[in-house]
């Protein structure tokens, strides 16, 4: 019996008196993965980002573990709701125009100090002054870095479209304007390098691309290094008691820990390891976060259908978005049909040794946005689930 074949029979014992669809999160290899991360951090401690798990009971239970402090949230509703429920250290990775939500930041002192909000604009200072509603907390800020790599005098340029501050003095300037304005603080820097932590390096099938991708992110690596650290020695002039540096990316843990001027590593799919982290040469990690559609058809030989489906990931819209059938292993989409929304022939002939109410277990494409589809989490230890645990989703919150 092959490795994985032995996680199907696991699984299966595991959730046989539960229907299908379900989602279960495997400990062992959760915690493998967490083990993991902080081993290629190299003492630095781990940011873990929320938008990749969107479970508190496994948020905390990853930050329960050493080598990991904080959180590194997606919207600020999020962050407040992560802060009342008792998180102390929750970055807000991503600018808001929630008004209500800073009216709520800068009326209590408990989240006013545990929340840190992302800025890369004075606009957006105006836009938190604005929505105070009287509240006269210090708003802690961070300031996000542009990573892209610009090649050519700007004109090819490499790495997602976020903050707008690429160069050391950009960014200082914004530091300088927020040391002016009362009401906030400047606490750090947070910049991340999506091309390096978030695109594989090992392509199955496209040599010739992966060995494109290896030379580009060596590249980038270097210029952001360089950079990275000047833009923190211009921002420690304006802020001496800068309390942290932000970097990094599953894909990336161990690059950006190397650096100096780095003083703690953001990550979070490398707990689950969704399918679009199979193609790494720095790390393999293990499956943790798969769900199960039961099978509800037998179409014909060497075809069965599985009940929903249709759980594409974000970003440019492709078969690497769409999650994989992972087990029993031999399974593959109808190219005409694909995932669909309430029903998806899988074809292959080991559909044949499938019967109707068995499960086909699924990867999802990426880590957290799995959680949005399912109110509960069993959680899986051996062959048994040992809790069942609500996602956001399960407590009533859907954040994006």
């Amino acid at each position: 019996m092959t490795a994985r074949a032995a996680d199907r029979a696991r699984y299966d014992r595991a959730t046989a008196q539960l229907d299908a669809p379900v989602a279960i999160v495997d400990l062992d290899a959760f915690d493998a993965n967490a083990d993991d991360l902080v081993r290629r951090a190299g003492g630095k401690p781990i940011r873990v980002a929320s938008k990749s798990v969107r479970c508190r009971a496994l948020l905390e239970r990853v930050l329960a573990r050493e080598g990991f402090a904080g959180i590194m949230s997606f919207t600020l509703a999020e962050s407040l709701w992560l802060a009342r429920s008792g998180f102390d250290d929750v970055l807000l990775a991503y600018p808001s125009a929630d008004r209500a939500g800073y009216a709520e930041l800068a009326a209590d002192p408990k989240l006013a100090a545990a929340v840190t909000v992302m800025i890369d604009d004075p606009a957006q200072l105006d836009l938190i002054d604005a929505a105070r509603a009287g509240g006269s907390e210090v708003v802690r800020v961070c300031l996000e870095l542009d990573t892209a790599l610009k090649l050519l005098g700007g004109r090819v340029r490499i790495g997602a479209r976020r903050s707008p501050l690429h160069s050391p003095t950009q960014v200082a300037e914004v530091a300088r304007a927020v040391a002016r304005r009362p009401g906030f603080k400047v606490v750090g820097i947070m910049a991340y390098e999506g091309h390096v932590a978030g695109v594989g390096d090992a392509v199955a099938g496209r040599p010739l691309r992966s060995r494109a991708v290896r030379l580009m992110q060596a590249a980038a690596r270097r210029e952001l290094a360089e950079r990275r650290a000047a833009v923190v020695r211009a921002v420690r002039e304006v802020v001496p008691d800068l309390e942290f540096v932000n970097g990094g990316g599953t894909g990336s843990v161990q690059h950006t820990a190397a650096e100096d001027a780095v003083t703690e590593i953001a990550a979070g799919s490398g707990l689950y390891v969704p399918r679009l982290f199979d193609n790494y040469t720095s790390f393999t990690g293990r499956p943790a976060a798969l769900f199960a559609l039961p099978v509800v058809r037998r179409p014909g030989v060497g075809v069965v259908t599985v009940l929903g489906g249709g759980y594409p990931a974000s970003g440019a819209p492709g078969a690497d978005r769409l999650p994989v059938p992972y087990l029993p292993e031999g399974l593959r989409y109808d190219p005409q049909e694909g995932a669909g929304e309430v029903q998806t022939p899988l074809l292959g002939p080991v559909a044949d040794d499938l019967l109707i109410g068995d499960k086909v277990w699924f990867r999802h494409a990426k880590a957290g946005e799995l959680c949005e589809h399912f109110d509960t989490l069993h959680l899986v230890e051996g062959d048994a689930v040992t809790a069942t645990v609500p996602t956001y989703r399960g407590e009533g919150h859907t954040f994006l």
